[in-house]
């Protein structure tokens, strides 16, 4: 009899177990979904590919399993990197673009009075104003006109103050792709001066003769000049006259020392080496040139940098303009500004009288003088330091200069 009674209660506790184990299968469907759910999230901050595939693998074993090994499956793909990158990204790519719209121009010049626009116009701040808050100007010194074209070659400097021989030079060199010549900025300035007892240049026969470079303006001057009066010279320091390139400051050093007779070279070396080493003038440079006119200093401005930023070189030319315009009208303020930039350079202020002095040998102009150019290519010829078939078709650009000075009423330059 109890028999009966213990197979009736195990099968009603059977059927309880059942219907328990029916609701518990129920609790772990809802309890799957949030795993399912966390999946989805995964997928949503994950790439684009990793969306479109993650709800399948996910959805499927969302309801055919409770187990734990399904659980690490779903949050296995939760990368969470991916909106870090993006978000740090952009940031990046703003300031990048703010920067690339300043431009750097790099002006090259020299520390002598022959430079005077170009050192009033830094010094007076007229470049700083004109090229305005988007430009950041940046100067390099140089001592001959060889250094600033290698500058220039290099993309060391974009434009620099000049004289024409290393134009023409480097200009050739290029087969007239380096450079374009867009403005004037001195006549005269250059001078040889010799030791007292020199009165012809047939004493310097067999003397030494410095200039500032070889091929520089002066140089080219020096030796034109030379074979014009029947003396030879050649590039090795031979000849009648041996020409000692050197820097215009030891020239002082060796004029005043008796190690040179003379020496070919700008204002304001040529007055100091009369004030100072006690020489005088035997050739004043414009006395060889038609009106006592001829280009000594230019600006010029690399061609790839002017077909890029034509309007900073615009902008570069009207404080060319300004500064010219500014030392023509201030010339006693002007020689203080210049003497004060050239011994920034050079350690020491000169003398006013010998400011002075050197100022009167020349003349400022933005007028680049260019019928003189061809007489400095032929000088560089005939002394065998420019190839007899070199031309300079195409190395003047003055549309700028001369837009700029058709605004302002004044009369154009000719490039020829």
């Amino acid at each position: 009899m109890k028999r009966p009674f213990r197979t009736g209660l195990v099968a009603g506790l059977l059927a309880l177990t059942l219907a328990g184990a029916a609701c518990g299968s129920g609790s772990s469907s809802q309890a799957q979904k949030p795993a399912a759910s966390d999946g989805a999230v995964s997928a949503s901050t994950a790439p684009a590919p990793v969306e479109t595939t993650a709800p399948a693998p996910v959805e499927t074993p969302a309801g055919a399993s409770a187990t734990p090994t399904s659980a690490p499956k779903a949050a296995a793909p939760k990368p969470a990197t991916p909106k870090a990158t993006v978000t740090t990204a952009k940031p990046t790519t703003t300031t990048t673009a703010k920067k690339a719209d300043k431009v750097t121009l790099r002006l090259g010049y020299f520390p002598n009075v022959t430079h005077a626009a170009a050192i009033a116009g830094i010094e007076k701040g007229i470049f700083a104003d004109k090229l305005g808050p988007d430009v950041d100007l940046k100067t390099a010194i140089f001592n001959a006109g060889g250094a600033a074209t290698e500058a220039l070659f290099s993309g060391a400097i974009d434009a620099t103050y000049i004289g024409p021989s290393p134009t023409i030079n480097a200009f050739v060199k290029s087969k007239g792709d380096a450079l374009r010549i867009i403005a004037g900025a001195t006549s005269g300035g250059a001078a040889l001066v010799v030791k007292p007892n020199i009165n012809s240049a047939a004493d310097l026969k067999g003397q030494k003769v410095a200039t500032p470079q070889l091929g520089n303006t002066q140089d080219v001057a020096a030796r034109a000049y030379f074979l014009s009066q029947g003396l030879k010279t050649d590039t090795q320091g031979g000849g009648d006259v041996k020409i000692v390139p050197q820097d215009n400051s030891q020239t002082l050093d060796t004029f005043k020392s008796g190690q040179i007779a003379g020496a070919w070279v700008p204002e304001p070396w040529a007055t100091r080496l009369v004030k100072e080493g006690g020489g005088k003038v035997l050739v004043d440079e414009r006395s060889l040139w038609p009106g006592g006119q001829f280009v000594s200093t230019q600006l010029i401005v690399s061609r790839t940098f002017l077909s890029a930023h034509p309007d900073v070189v615009e902008r570069l030319l009207q404080g060319h303009i300004a500064a010219t315009d500014w030392i023509n009208q201030n010339t006693a303020d002007a020689q203080d500004v210049v003497n004060a930039g050239i011994a920034k350079v050079t350690g020491q202020a000169m003398n006013v009288d010998i400011i002075k002095a050197s100022w009167s040998g020349m003349s400022f102009t933005f007028d680049p003088l260019a019928a003189t150019m061809n007489k400095e290519a032929n000088d560089a010829k005939a002394v065998g330091l420019l190839d007899g078939s070199a031309k300079l078709d195409g190395i003047y650009d003055l549309s700028i200069l001369n837009k700029l000075l058709a605004a302002a009423g004044k009369a154009p330059v000719a490039d020829h």
